[in-house]
This record gives C-alpha cells, sequence and structure tokens, in this order.
C-alpha cells in the first residue's frame, strides 16, 4: 500500500460536478489547507520568484484554483508588501469557477477563466507566474512532465507547486479527520485518496526533471507538504 500513486479517480475530478457539494468540500478544503498550514508554502514560493521585481504589474495563474482562497491570501501579502499582482483563477468545471467568483467578489484584483489546461487556448496564453496547489497529483507521470514543459515556457518569471507527500501518517490522519469532521462526502472519499495518488520526493525530482525544469527547489514541508519553486534563468518578455 502507498508503495505507488494510486491512479483511482476521485470525486473532484467529475468535470460536471455541482450543487451543494461542491460548495462544502470547497469550503471544508479551504479549512484544511488552513489549519494544517498548506497555504504559507504557496505565499513562501511567491516571496521567492517575485523579489526585485516590485516595480512590475505580476500576473500570476493559479491553475486548479477551487474557490479561490489562495488567491486572495496572495493578494493580501502582495498589498502588505508593496507588490502589484493580478490573478487569473483557472478551472475546468465551470461550477466552481462560478463559485469562486462569489467568493472572491471583493478583489477586483482576482479574475477567472473555466480553461481545461490542456486546451489548445490555455497552451496559447503566456503569465508571470505559475502557481498550483493540491492540484499536481490529480495526472499521471506522462502528463506531468507534458505540463511541466509547457509551463516552463508559459511562466516568465517561475512556477510554483504546493502538492502532498504519500506517506502512511499522511493518509491515515487525514482519513479520520475527515471521517470526524467533514460533512463533504467529496472530501471524505478524496482526502485520503489524494495522497495515495501523491508523490515521493523521488518521483517529483524524475517528473521535473524530465520535463527540463533545472535548478529548482523541492523542499518536504509540514503537514506533508512538497514545495516547489522554479525561477527562471532568463525571463522573457509577454
Amino acid at each position: 500500500m502507498l508503495k505507488f500513486r494510486s491512479t483511482q479517480p476521485e470525486l473532484m475530478d467529475d468535470l460536471d460536478a455541482s450543487g451543494p457539494v461542491i460548495n462544502q468540500t470547497l469550503r471544508e478544503l479551504d479549512t484544511i489547507n488552513r489549519f494544517l498550514g498548506g497555504n504559507r508554502l504557496s505565499i513562501q514560493g511567491l516571496q521567492k520568484i517575485v523579489k526585485g521585481h516590485e516595480d512590475m504589474e505580476i500576473v500570476v495563474a493559479d491553475l486548479g484554483c477551487g474557490g479561490g482562497e489562495m488567491m486572495k491570501l496572495m493578494a493580501d501579502w502582495g498589498k502588505k508588501n508593496g507588490y502589484t499582482l493580478k490573478f487569473i483563477g483557472i478551472d475546468a468545471n465551470e461550477h466552481i469557477i462560478e463559485y469562486a467568483k462569489s467568493h472572491c467578489s471583493e478583489y477586483p484584483e482576482i479574475s477567472f477563466m473555466p480553461l481545461n489546461i490542456f486546451s489548445k487556448e490555455f497552451n496559447e496564453i503566456k503569465f508571470d507566474i505559475i502557481h498550483s496547489s493540491l492540484f499536481t497529483h490529480h495526472f499521471t507521470d506522462e502528463e506531468l512532465i507534458e505540463l511541466f514543459s509547457k509551463f516552463k515556457q508559459q511562466a516568465r518569471l517561475g512556477i510554483i507547486m504546493n502538492d502532498l507527500h504519500r506517506h502512511w501518517f499522511a493518509y491515515f490522519s487525514i482519513k479520520i479527520i475527515t471521517y470526524l469532521f467533514s460533512k463533504s462526502k467529496m472530501v471524505r472519499n478524496d482526502a485520503c485518496l489524494s495522497v495515495a495518488r501523491a508523490f515521493k520526493k523521488s518521483e517529483l525530482s524524475k517528473i521535473l526533471n524530465k520535463a527540463g525544469l533545472e535548478q529548482f527547489s523541492l523542499n518536504w514541508k509540514w503537514a506533508f507538504r512538497w514545495k516547489m519553486v522554479y525561477i527562471s534563468p532568463a525571463p522573457f518578455n509577454l
């Protein structure tokens, strides 16, 4: 068990999922990320990439944006620290996008695009930074190699990836926590499955190397998270 990445699909993978279960799931995921400290890893990655770019407007794409909570936190951090940041939340589920628009309505710097990241339309867009949190584990190794190789060409300044470490303690801990406290069938099903679909360090390193990312940093952080930051050695013009 957990020796290899699971290929079992999650309920969240259904791009037509909608209704109260989606709203409840997104609210609970925000709570879990706050409680387990996952959000700060993305802020740390953002801080590392934008350093030295205080005088420019920086466009950040948040892939698999969910309810948009992470973009709100990044926006607050940017305003507090003197950066001009704009965000584009991208999710293939239009029902999630509609929820996120409402959740982020007080943040004019946040906009949304209902796009599949494998689509031609997405591939033609360039950003300053591409960020994802709890997103990459939804894809196979081969898909991730393809995606990261494209992200390298799309992200002018760099890439931030925040995702899970596949470990027995993380698996059983989140299974117990969600069994006791979650009201969402989707969260109870997907939480431990997300861990089973997640990564060992050697697996992630192999994926990133095959995608052609050089000199990325990959660090383990509590609670059972990987923080990957890639800074472009030669930023290109958008």
